[in-house]
């Protein structure tokens, strides 16, 4: 369900949930829209547009409802009284994959940590059939207190737990920051929209084998490896990062800050981008709109405009590097191919060169890559 609230690119939006639906293993079954200028403070959408969505739902046996915008823990609750059928939104669909897909310690704590902080707000829906507890010498809580008030104090310490956890876990990754440091270790993160090829890049480049595959949060965990740039005559320290996406959910940005950390505290990020998307101006948006959130937009970015394979021949670029403009800024780009390798020599050559600079002349140098050219 997408509700058109005067937006840009809203089918693409509607389009990309279809897309995290799947990811979750998920079947679309129907999909319905409505223009509104401003949400209804009950249902979200009009009580007209919901009765529509439940013979719809009836008549494809759906058995859940999706929106892709954010709803309040009220319009959730009312709708789904309303249709009779679970509903739920792009948020809680976000945290779905990201609780399937973490495989590392750390990733799971940080899943977990922004599940509960979600479902922390929903248990008025939760727990609305349960009544209030008699109260007496020896109950836990004192009078009268609510089922609702005891889960929501169960969560509070769970989450409090979970802090602390990942705070020793960010502790580690602290200390390891400060000793690749201590060995005058220059630090490159992929950074991107998810889907963008990050992974198959960075296996291309440092021949691991991390999972990479087309679909959506195809890798959530962070992973870095040592890169050997000859014409530099040294190793830097490259690191594949989760994507980024449209709507990042605050309660994630937070919890995957740990994560983050490693674009952070890069000395350079590759932020790569499919050129074969035709979206792929509002995704760089969207990636800029991240980076400043986690304090990482004042760090040297070299665009790689990936996939360029799958573009057709009228749509190939004229250059293999030229320069593409980012909130006023020409920012250095360069075209390749992850999955063929077209580009990736000039890629390298292109990091060589900025991390045979000294660290204070980095900024300088990655800024010095490109010509200006034309865009794709």
């Amino acid at each position: 369900m997408g509700v058109d609230l005067g937006g840009p690119n809203f089918d693409s939006e509607l389009e990309e949930l279809g897309l995290l639906a799947e990811t979750a293993g998920m079947v679309p079954v129907g999909r319905v829209t409505c223009k509104r200028k401003a949400p209804d403070a009950a249902l979200f959408i009009g009580s007209g547009k919901a009765d529509e969505i439940k013979l719809l739902a009836t008549q494809l046996g759906a058995q859940e409802v999706l929106f892709d915008q954010s709803l309040s823990p009220g319009q959730q609750r009312n709708l789904e009284r309303h249709l009779e059928l679970p509903v739920n939104d792009r948020t809680f669909l976000i945290l779905e994959i990201f609780a399937q897909r973490a495989r590392s310690h750390e990733g799971k704590l940080q899943v977990e940590l922004a599940r509960l902080q979600y479902l922390s707000t929903r248990l008025v829906r939760r727990w609305s059939h349960l009544e209030r507890q008699s109260g007496g010498i020896g109950m836990r809580g004192g009078p009268g207190e609510a089922q609702i008030e005891l889960d929501r104090r169960m969560i509070g310490e769970t989450i409090k737990r979970t802090k602390e956890r990942l705070g020793k876990v960010k502790r580690q990754r602290q200390t390891q920051r400060r000793q690749r440091e201590r060995r005058d270790a220059f630090n490159i993160s992929l950074i991107g929209y998810t889907n963008a090829g990050k992974s198959t890049l960075f296996n291309a480049l440092v021949k691991a084998r991390a999972y990479a595959a087309d679909q959506l949060f195809a890798t959530l965990d962070t992973t870095t490896r040592q890169l050997y740039l000859g014409e530099a005559g040294r190793s830097v320290s490259l690191s594949d990062t989760v994507g980024f996406i449209r709507d990042l959910p605050h309660g994630l940005v937070d919890a995957f800050r740990a994560t983050l950390q490693e674009a952070v505290d890069a000395d350079l990020l590759l932020h790569v981008v499919d050129a074969a998307n035709p979206h792929f101006p509002e995704q760089i948006l969207q990636v800029q709109k991240v980076l400043k959130e986690i304090g990482a937009d004042g760090i040297p970015q070299l665009l790689v405009f990936n996939k360029i394979d799958a573009l057709d021949s009228d749509h190939q670029p004229l250059k293999q590097e030229d320069e593409f403009e980012i909130d006023g800024v020409q920012i250095p780009r360069i075209f390749v191919s992850a999955r063929d390798g077209a580009g990736l020599p000039l890629l390298r050559q292109r990091l060589s060169l900025i991390a045979r600079a000294p660290s204070s002349d980095a900024a300088d140098a990655s800024h010095s890559l490109g010509t200006s050219g034309d865009d794709v």
